[in-house]
């Protein structure tokens, strides 16, 4: 169930009335849970035959669709795209410049792997999202993890820093 930011805010407000408000859409429990499913699948069609770690990622967008990727190494190493930078690619490949990003998840073939985006997929993120993004990940042991992109890049580059 997707609520618009007004239903949110008044439903929010009427529960709790200290949570600020943000224009990103609810990321439900359900939204959470196809989202960490579907990465899994697309770690699944990952191409990692000189690490063997396969990770997948899953995007959900503001429109309710979601978007995967897969990572792909190169033998050269450098030219290895990482999951999310493939999932982003393809969302703006798919629905254009506009996209942007509600919800991410994360995942590896071994669940018991703590796996969060590294730095420039952070990086890559944060240009379609806002701070309030929310992580999905495997954490230490296998537990789900979550956060904030806030949370995991407090200070990232903006484009309205170079204009």
């Amino acid at each position: 169930m997707l609520l618009l930011e007004t239903e949110y805010a008044r439903l929010a407000f009427t529960c709790c009335p200290i949570y600020a408000f943000t224009s990103m859409l609810l990321v439900t429990v359900a939204d959470e849970s196809t989202l960490r499913r579907v990465a899994a699948a697309a770690a699944g069609k990952a191409y990692a035959p000189y690490s063997r770690f396969y990770v997948g990622a899953a995007l959900l967008l503001d429109t309710g669709e979601i978007v995967t990727g897969c990572n792909v190494e190169n033998a050269s190493y450098r030219l290895t795209t990482c999951a999310e930078q493939t999932a982003v690619a393809r969302a703006v490949a798919e629905h254009g410049p506009a996209t942007r990003i509600r919800a991410v998840a994360v995942a590896n073939a071994d669940a018991s792997v703590a796996c969060q985006p590294c730095g420039a997929c952070r990086q890559t993120i944060a240009e379609f999202a806002d701070a309030s993004c929310r992580i999905y990940y495997p954490g230490d042991g296998g537990k789900p993890g979550e956060c904030s992109l806030g949370d995991l890049l407090p200070a990232g580059f903006q484009g309205d820093s170079l204009r």
